[in-house]
């Protein structure tokens, strides 16, 4: 079922354009919220476990307290770049959700927003968020990588605490304060080794972050000298940047659809890697760029 909600319609209980109920408990497949609706309040959608995926429509500005929680089903939600705020739980414990995107429109995530989901690879904070709230990503085990934007200036108690296999976290800005304490057994306080990347022209960094260690990401392509250019091994340049940051290199024939294809994944060894492509002939042009994994 694909259920596409804006009035009361025996389910929907739409009062003031604020989306209060959706779920009488046995829905499923995929739901799409209309423009019509602006906020979508609190436990609107919790415990919805047959609910697989969710459109939210451009009109929405908040998303309350606990309205997806507790949807166990649930693997995508799409966010709109009208949303600000994502409330306290949010989106707690959905297990399945893979990756979560918040858009440049949002300014806080709250306590426990994301909490016990499991399946959470990835997750990318756009850069008007100032807060992450506490516990926010509690127990996302499954957690790997976090990229947080450059307004953060607080991420509050807890907020990584159980994510035991997030290894790295990137920066775009100054660094955050940061309200974490110890874990209860004791230990660094993010309980696990995460190393933190800054960027050049930030400020308040230093060698180690929240107790674990923290690395300027600066790779820079080297466009001359005998390295650069057309080798036995086709086209190639040298490197450099911090000891050991982690890269990816990525390829694109056409600048105007921004079709980047990733070539090389590895780390800058001793500050220095020799990167070359040996199918640069196959393509008429070819345009390169390093980021972050």
């Amino acid at each position: 079922m694909n259920a596409n909600y804006s009035s009361i319609d025996g389910i929907l209980f739409n009062k003031g354009q604020s989306l209060l109920i959706l779920c009488p408990g046995d829905e499923t497949g995929g739901v799409t919220i209309t423009n019509s609706v602006t906020n979508i309040g609190e436990y609107a959608l919790q415990r919805c476990s047959g609910l697989t995926n969710i459109i939210i429509g451009n009109s929405v500005a908040g998303i309350a307290g606990s309205a997806f929680a507790w949807c166990s089903g649930l693997t995508t939600i799409t966010l709109p770049d009208s949303v600000t705020s994502i409330g306290e739980s949010a989106f707690e414990h959905c297990p399945n959700l893979t990756s979560v995107t918040a858009p440049n429109s949002v300014t806080s995530i709250g306590d426990w927003a994301f909490s016990d989901c499991l399946g959470l690879a990835r997750v990318t904070i756009g850069n008007s968020v100032t807060s992450i709230g506490s516990y926010a990503f509690y127990n996302c085990a499954g957690l790997t990588g976090v990229t947080i934007g450059s307004s953060v200036t607080s991420i509050g108690w807890y907020a990584f605490l159980n994510c035991f296999n997030l290894n790295s976290m990137f920066f775009r800005g100054n660094a955050p304060y940061a309200i974490w304490a110890p874990p209860p057994s004791g230990g660094p306080p993010l309980g696990y080794p995460t190393i933190s990347y800054y960027l050049p022209g930030t400020s308040g960094w230093e060698a180690t972050y929240c107790g674990q260690p923290a690395y300027l990401l600066n790779p820079a392509p080297q466009t001359s000298g005998p390295s650069f250019g057309v080798g036995t091994n086709g086209f190639g340049f040298n490197i450099t940047g911090t000891a050991d940051i982690p890269i990816v290199v990525e390829a694109s024939t056409n600048l105007t659809a921004a079709a980047w294809v990733p070539l090389q994944s590895c780390t800058l060894t001793n500050g220095l890697i020799y990167f070359s492509d040996p199918a640069w002939t196959n393509f008429p042009t070819r345009a390169y760029r390093i980021r972050s994994p």
